[in-house]
C-alpha cells in the first residue's frame, strides 16, 4: 500500500510530490492528461501576471529571462522539475472513484487500482467550462477555450466575458485581424484584467477598433450571426465564432461522489483551513479545487503552500 496517491499532475499536485519525496513517503501522482495539463491547455501566447519566483514548488529555482514568466516558461520549468527529481508520474490516466477501505484508501482510474493510506486531490478547475446555457451553444463555432489567434484572422469573433482570458482573447484576436465584438455583463472591464493590458482594452473600445456592449448578454448563437440583449434592445449582427470565457469550474461532481461535502451556494469544499483534509479522514485538497466556484479566489503562488501543509500533517499523525 501506497503512504500517498496524489490526483493531478499540475504545479501543486508536483510540490505534494515533492514534499512527501523529502518526507520519505511512497507515492504515485495519476493525471488524467499530460503532465501540467491545464498549463499546457493555456493559450499559447500567455503571459503569467505572476513573478517566477512566485510560481517555484519544492525550493527549486525558476530562471527566466523575462519579468513575468511566459506559459512556454512554465511548461519547461514544471518539467525540468518534475523529471530530474524523478517523480513517479502516471499520465494520461484518469481517476474514476475513491473509497475508503481499511487502513486507507482503494483508487480506481481508467488504467489500473491502487491502495493507499493517504490520498491528496489536486484536480484543479479548468477542465469544465461554465456554460451560459443559450440556444446554440452547442455549435461548433462556440469556443470556451482558446489557443493562439491566428486561426481567427479575417473572422468576425464575439468575444464573452471581461476579465483576463476574454480581453487576452479580445486584443489578440483583432491585431491579427478579427472583427471583435466584446459582450459584457457589467458595466466596465474587470478591474481583476492585468494592470498592463487594462488601459490597452479601454483605449481599444474607446477609439472604436473593438466594439463592446455592456451591460448585455448573449442570448443566441446560429450559424452565421449572433443576437445580443442590451440596455437599447436585443441587437443582431453577423458572427462567425463565439468565444465565451466564461470561466471555468472544479468537477463537483466527482467530489461528492467520493464523499466530500459542498456548500450549497458556491459549493465550497469542506475542508480544515490548517492541514488541508477533507470531511473525510486521510483524503486531502490542495490547489484551486478549494475555492469551490470562487476559482479567481486562488492560484499557485497562493496554494502550492498547501503541499506542506499536508505533507507536515500526514507525518505528525504517523508518529
Amino acid at each position: 500500500m501506497l503512504d500517498i496517491l496524489i490526483i493531478g499532475g499540475g504545479p501543486i499536485g508536483l510540490a505534494c510530490g515533492l514534499a512527501a519525496q523529502k518526507a520519505n513517503l511512497s507515492f504515485v501522482i495519476v493525471e488524467k492528461g499530460c503532465l501540467v495539463n491545464s498549463l499546457y491547455n493555456y493559450p499559447s501566447t500567455m503571459t503569467f501576471f505572476s513573478t517566477s519566483e512566485k510560481l517555484e514548488i519544492g525550493g527549486v529555482p525558476f530562471v527566466t529571462v523575462h519579468n513575468k514568466p511566459t506559459r512556454n516558461d512554465a511548461l519547461e520549468y514544471y518539467r525540468r522539475v518534475a523529471l530530474s527529481n524523478k517523480l513517479p508520474l502516471n499520465l494520461f490516466e484518469e481517476v474514476t472513484n475513491v473509497k475508503p477501505i481499511e487502513g486507507g484508501y482503494e483508487i480506481s482510474t481508467s488504467k489500473a487500482t491502487y491502495q493507499a493510506k493517504k490520498v491528496i486531490l489536486c484536480t484543479g478547475f479548468y477542465d469544465i467550462a461554465v456554460n451560459l446555457d443559450i440556444p446554440g451553444e452547442d455549435l461548433p463555432k462556440v469556443k470556451h477555450y482558446y489557443q493562439d489567434p491566428h486561426y481567427y484572422t479575417s473572422q468576425k469573433v464575439v468575444v464573452v466575458g471581461s476579465s483576463n482570458s476574454a480581453i487576452d482573447v479580445a486584443l489578440e484576436t483583432y491585431r491579427k485581424g478579427a472583427e471583435v465584438t466584446l459582450v459584457i455583463r457589467g458595466s466596465e472591464i474587470s478591474s481583476r484584467v492585468k494592470y498592463w493590458v487594462r488601459p490597452d482594452i479601454i483605449n481599444r473600445i474607446k477609439e472604436g477598433s473593438i466594439k463592446a456592449y455592456f451591460n448585455s448578454n448573449l442570448a443566441e448563437v446560429r450559424q452565421t450571426e449572433v443576437d445580443i440583449d442590451t440596455p437599447e434592445g436585443k441587437v443582431t449582427i453577423p458572427n462567425d465564432f463565439v468565444m465565451a470565457m466564461t470561466g471555468y469550474k472544479p468537477n463537483f461532481d466527482f467530489l461528492a461522489k467520493i464523499g466530500i461535502k459542498l456548500t450549497e451556494d458556491k459549493f465550497i469544499p469542506t475542508y480544515n483551513p490548517e492541514t488541508m483534509e477533507t470531511n473525510q479522514p486521510g483524503l486531502y485538497l490542495a490547489g484551486v479545487v478549494v475555492g469551490g466556484l470562487d476559482t479567481h479566489l486562488w492560484f499557485i503562488e497562493n496554494s502550492r503552500i498547501h503541499a506542506d501543509m499536508i505533507i507536515n500533517d500526514i507525518v505528525s499523525k504517523s508518529k
